[in-house]
């Protein structure tokens, strides 16, 4: 651990500051073989308040930290979410995009900065990280750091949490990321189970996502999801601008076989999402660019059967309809069809550590747990 005695913390005020907020995790995990780049044009999106549907509630500045030299060092974003206060009302900024190299200065210089700029907006607790929400990547990775992350989950080097605890951050949640491959899955149990189910709520259907009307079923969906995580630890709701986005980045990967939609007498009632694993082809994007030579390379890979894993990040059955096990009906029906398509191994993630009965019922499929993450807390 390098000894820095003199740090320099920055807000982002400059399209250069920008560039080099991004190109900073590039310089950090450049001998990094399990850390994945992410494409910049989408973390130039998240950060451009006039691209990212976010800003319609929520406000955000950014910090760079620079060592003696000029040298980038650290980053990190404060942020104000107002989706989450008006629901919440308790006071809670967030941080996120945090990034250190091992260096308790540098962290703290950084925490400081996001932590003045939350207070002077009248918050009394920092919370994170989160990019910039709990709908996007979210979660400090604290165990399973010899692995590759899936599709649009968080990796950081292991002296993360030490400089969040250090500055007196205390763990509020734990959440799990499970994995399962299909040598693990007992397809014959998986198929009574299902017909199970079918035969005790014979007016619940399973369908696929319609592509020819992707708008109307993404607002179902949308519905769905915000009625289902209502109760859950964090729950945000999105934004009609926020989902549509998501919505609108999604489609451009999405197989109708691998969304599974939950019908009660025709009323959408549930739905699970598998996408495939484009972290495989992400990791071959060693510059996070799409052009000139990256957009082939991505195509290629994403159409030619070399990914063989996929993650499960969105699920969820409406409130009036838990406790009927549709979420395992959903859960079996997607990973089925996936299997069917070559999808070998599926990341389910993340799960909170407070739902004991999604975490029995990934695991009475043959999923285990293979990464762990944790959301942290400050006051302020």
């Amino acid at each position: 651990m390098s000894d820095t005695t003199s740090v320099t913390i920055t807000p982002i005020t400059s399209s250069r500051d920008r560039r080099a907020f991004i190109q900073f995790p590039f310089d950090l995990y450049k001998d990094n073989r399990y850390w994945v780049p992410p494409l910049r044009m989408d973390v130039a999106k998240l950060i451009n308040r006039r691209k990212n549907a976010f800003f319609g509630h929520g406000e955000m500045q950014l910090f760079l930290a620079r060592d003696p030299m000029g040298k980038v060092v650290g980053r990190i974003a404060a942020i104000e979410n107002g989706m989450h206060l008006t629901k919440y009302n308790d006071g809670v900024g967030f941080f996120g995009f945090y990034e250190s190299i091992d260096d308790s200065d540098v962290s703290r210089n950084l925490f400081d900065a996001a932590s003045d700029w939350l207070h002077g907006r009248g918050l009394s607790a920092m919370r994170g990280p989160t990019n910039p929400t709990m709908n996007d990547v979210a979660g400090l990775l604290v165990g399973g750091f010899d692995r590759q992350p899936a599709i649009l989950m968080p990796y950081n080097e292991p002296w993360f949490e030490r400089q969040l605890l250090d500055y007196g951050f205390e763990r509020v949640m734990t959440m799990w990321a499970y994995f399962t491959h299909a040598k693990y899955i007992n397809r014959s149990k998986l198929e009574r189970g299902s017909a199970l189910l079918k035969r005790r709520y014979p007016d619940i259907t399973i369908r696929q996502l319609d592509m020819s009307r992707f708008k109307e079923e993404a607002r179902l969906i949308m519905d769905i999801y915000n009625d289902a995580w209502a109760d859950n630890w964090g729950h945000v709701p999105m934004t009609e601008a926020e989902f549509a986005q998501l919505a609108g980045d999604m489609k451009q990967i999405l197989d109708e076989r691998l969304v599974i939609i939950a019908e009660d007498k025709g009323e959408a009632i549930g739905f699970a999402v598998l996408l495939p694993d484009l972290n495989y082809a992400f990791k071959t994007l060693k510059n996070g660019r799409l052009f000139p030579t990256g957009l082939f390379k991505l195509l290629f890979l994403t159409t030619s059967g070399v990914i063989r894993e996929g993650r499960l990040p969105l699920m969820g059955v409406k409130r009036s309809h838990q406790g009927r096990a549709i979420d395992t009906l959903l859960v079996g029906e997607v990973v089925r069809n996936g299997i069917g398509m070559g999808i070998e191994g599926c990341d389910m993630s993340w799960i909170l550590d407070s739902n004991p009965a999604m975490k029995n019922s990934l695991e009475s499929m043959g999923g285990f747990k293979d990464k762990e993450y944790a959301m942290f807390e400050k006051g302020l």
